[in-house]
């Protein structure tokens, strides 16, 4: 294998990081992987976990160290998975594997933590009529963090998709969750109508795409809430 040059600290998953994830999912060689893991792809791991963890602000999570270096030891056993011929790059594929890891450990954390709360706040204001034990705070988080693990999840069932009819109607509905402040949807009928509008499609062919996307909603509710 031809020796690389390593990119720049600046860019830290370059295509030569690329090229040698491929290369590795691609050889049953025990050394030459051992050479590409070493050299190229444990670097890019690191600093990807690392900034990503500083990004979402995961650091408040207890035990962070702890938890970056499991992560990273978890997506080596995961990289024989990765199949480039599905149109997502190893950068994209590795990054959303990587905030959707951490993101379940803060649900599994807040949930943890509400149950803890909840149960003090029981003992300390069971008599006390004038306070609730609800706190909105944990339904709100936890709405947010589903729709932005379903819009990753979007994004990669594009990047997947071969058929045209189905990307334009993915296309549209990201349009829709990022401009949903923006847009007044009052009813089904309305949403149809963007979705007309958006993709050039007809009201047939959005239904038949739509259905495509809601099975794959249900495999991604089915697995937030059996992970939840």
């Amino acid at each position: 294998m031809a020796r690389r040059r390593k990119g720049s600290g600046k860019h830290y998953f370059t295509k030569e990081h690329e090229n040698a994830i491929i290369e590795y999912c691609k050889t049953d060689n025990i050394r030459e992987k051992t050479d590409l893991y070493v050299r190229w792809i444990q670097p890019a791991f690191n600093e990807m976990v690392d900034k990503i963890v500083f990004t979402f602000k995961f650091t408040t999570l207890p035990n962070i160290g702890e938890l970056k270096d499991e992560c990273k030891l978890w997506l080596v056993t995961i990289l024989d998975k990765y199949d480039p011929n599905k149109g997502s790059k190893a950068f994209s594929y590795f990054s959303v594997i990587t905030r959707n890891w951490f993101f379940h450990k803060v649900k599994k954390h807040r949930k943890r933590l509400k149950t803890e709360t909840e149960f003090q706040d029981y003992q300390t204001l069971e008599n006390d009529e004038d306070h609730a034990l609800y706190n909105p705070y944990y339904d709100l988080r936890e709405k947010q963090e589903f729709f932005d693990k379903l819009k990753e999840n979007i994004k990669i069932w594009n990047d997947e998709c071969e058929r045209e009819n189905e990307k334009k109607v993915l296309d549209a509905v990201e349009i829709i969750f990022s401009k949903a402040d923006a847009i007044e949807i009052f009813n089904k009928k309305a949403i149809y109508l963007y979705l007309r509008e958006i993709t050039g499609l007809n009201t047939k062919q959005i239904v038949t795409n739509l259905n495509k996307v809601r099975k794959k909603y249900r495999v991604f509710k089915e697995d937030w809430d059996d992970n939840g």
